[in-house]
């Protein structure tokens, strides 16, 4: 007597590089799997991506489906209830994702798909990772924030802040710690060790055989600190919506340059109106959150005023922060502009200070700056604190 027993087979696994395709294709990519159900993980993910991704109108327009976790294909961007919460969709992302991938997720529910409960709800508040995109969600959303939600933003702004303070702080030091001249020194310190011209004074001394070159007489060079005259930094920075990255860094950048020596730092903010924020500039947190987003712009305004706060113009550097989209009159700030230039103010325009440097701005405004002697460009915090360096040590 014969007996069979019933035999189970262990579903496929899919390969990894094709599941990663049909993440990335959606439900229009179950084909790749050729039949295969996603893993656990990934299907973990595919969900977590149509909880955000599936909402976007483009997909509803062209009758795209994301398919869900179980890739059946039954959700439509943009249709029907969400089955997951902002603080549920969260806690998968950082359980599915790497730290990169989280940022961008998070970056894109704020600036993408407007989801403010991200930086609005205290309990995501309370779980979510501090990073520059949520610094800015905060800063445009933190009039909608009750007390107890903006005690826990803050905390956000201050994370935030200090690493990118810690980060330039030392770009600025560097920018400012003096130039080496090519004198000798009688100083013999490792530091100051000139390698260049002790090799080549030396040269005589090498042995073939040996392959070494004997040093007699070591060089090294004196370090000699600029000598710094006074000069006033006068930092104007439009606080419109669009240039938030610059507001953020603008407020590091003046943080790092207070109390150096030979500075003398301003932080002004505009939009239509004039706020003089030089009181806080050693508090940059406290000064972002007195920071209002949005409004229109009137620059003209904002130099006039600039150009009030000058003691002496040729001791003055004026920057410019701003996209150039002017609102108030276009003549007065080109009059006013061409004033202080020629009085000998250093007049630097700048349509974008952050880590990117990728400006946006009015090109034809930039251009009537530059025509009357302005220089116009975008700049990374680290490449104005070199610039400021340079026209103070000289």
């Amino acid at each position: 007597m014969t007996t069979s027993t019933a035999s189970t087979r262990t579903p496929a696994v899919p390969d990894a590089v094709l599941e990663r395709w049909r993440l990335v294709l959606g439900s229009a990519g179950g084909a790749c799997l050729a039949g295969q159900q996603l893993s656990q993980t990934a299907a973990g993910r595919d969900a977590a991506l149509d909880w955000l991704y599936g909402r976007d109108e483009d997909l509803a327009r062209r009758d795209i489906r994301r398919g869900g976790a179980a890739g059946d294909g039954d959700r439509r961007g943009g249709d029907g209830p969400a089955s997951l919460t902002t603080i549920d969709w969260l806690d998968e992302v950082f359980r599915l994702f790497p730290r990169e991938t989280i940022e961008r997720l998070e970056r894109d529910a704020v600036e993408r798909y407007h989801i403010q409960d991200v930086v609005t709800d205290p309990a995501v508040l309370e779980r979510i990772e501090p990073n520059p995109t949520l610094l800015k969600a905060v800063l445009r959303t933190k009039h909608l924030m009750n007390p107890e939600v903006l005690r826990l933003a803050r905390r956000l702004v201050e994370a935030v802040v200090k690493e990118l303070i810690e980060k330039l702080f030392t770009e600025v030091r560097q920018s400012f710690s003096g130039a080496r001249s090519r004198q000798r020194s009688r100083f013999k310190q490792a530091r100051n060790f000139d390698v260049r011209r002790t090799l080549r004074a030396n040269l005589a001394n090498y042995q073939p055989a040996e392959r070494k070159l004997y040093v007699e007489t070591p060089y090294f060079i004196a370090r000699n600190q600029r000598q710094l005259q006074q000069w006033q930094v006068i930092m104007l920075v439009d606080q419109s919506g669009s240039m938030t990255g610059s507001v953020i860094h603008s407020a590091v950048t003046a943080a790092c340059l207070w109390g150096l020596p030979g500075v003398r730092t301003h932080l002004v903010a505009f939009d239509t109106e004039v706020v003089d924020l030089t009181s806080d500039v050693d508090d940059p947190v406290e000064l972002l959150m007195r920071v209002q987003l949005g409004g229109g712009t009137d620059i003209a305004r904002a130099v006039a005023y600039g150009a009030d706060l000058v003691d002496n113009p040729r001791r003055t550097i004026a920057v410019l922060i701003t996209d150039f989209y002017e609102g108030g009159d276009e003549h007065r700030l080109v009059r006013t502009v061409r004033q202080l230039v020629e009085n000998g103010v250093q007049v630097l325009g700048l349509a974008a200070l952050d880590e990117d440097a990728n400006p946006s701005y009015d090109r034809d405004t930039a251009q009537r700056l530059a025509d009357v002697g302005a220089h116009i460009g975008a700049m990374t915090p680290g490449e104005l604190a070199a610039f400021i360096a340079e026209k103070v040590g000289r």
